[in-house]
């Protein structure tokens, strides 16, 4: 293989997540309602029989299907599905910054509104209940800040015989942020709270 055949191969790719291939998609909406009025931020709880954080917050959203064309509507589908309503009542404005976990999964957050949450129809197998948070209160009450420091912990079997300084290799710490809102009872953490950051950062600063 000489120059130009390397040069063919490779010129006119597009360049991805690295891994993107094992990485699975998720897509979450942040729904916004009109309630009382003003604008509510919509939470789930999830149900107590579920594999994974069990009777934690987070927003409508799910894994993305083959037949999904895009990631938007997994969106909008996984909300959908887990109130119960129908698809036409949700709808997609805007998205936010992904993120890629250190689970192999790569998570789409979008913002959008849902019409009503007079009739919902929880999904019970994924859904415990619903509640929702004033837009304002947020804006107002800010969330507090944590972090967790983080160290790598190779297993039994590593090769420490094929790096610099073998045993004694000094791994970098990774310092992690943990962001946490409560309301009446609720708290907001993990991935739910960062997106929801994201969001009220981006939405403050096109205030300023």
């Amino acid at each position: 293989m000489d120059l130009e055949e390397i040069r063919s191969e490779i010129q006119h790719r597009q360049s991805d997540i690295l891994g993107s291939s094992r990485l699975v998609k998720f897509a979450v909406l942040l729904p916004l309602i009109e309630k009382d009025g003003e604008i509510h931020i919509l939470f789930e709880v999830r149900s107590l029989s579920m594999r994974r954080q069990p009777g934690e917050i987070c927003f409508p959203g799910g894994k993305m299907d083959q037949d999904d064309v895009d990631l938007i509507e997994t969106a909008k589908r996984e909300t959908s599905e887990e109130l119960g309503i129908p698809i036409g009542e949700v709808s997609v404005f805007s998205e936010l910054d992904y993120v890629v976990t250190p689970y192999d999964t790569v998570i789409y957050p979008f913002v959008g509104t849902i019409e009503s949450i007079s009739d919902l129809k929880l999904n019970p197998e994924e859904v415990d209940q619903i509640f929702t948070v004033p837009l304002a209160y947020f804006l107002k009450e800010g969330p507090s800040i944590h972090y967790i420091e983080m160290k790598p912990e190779p297993n039994s079997s590593f090769p420490y015989h094929l790096i610099p300084n073998g045993e004694k290799y000094k791994w970098q710490t990774r310092r992690m942020q943990e962001i946490f809102y409560t309301y009446k009872g609720h708290v907001i953490w993990g991935l739910t709270a960062k997106i929801l950051y994201h969001f009220l950062t981006l939405i403050q600063d096109e205030n300023k």
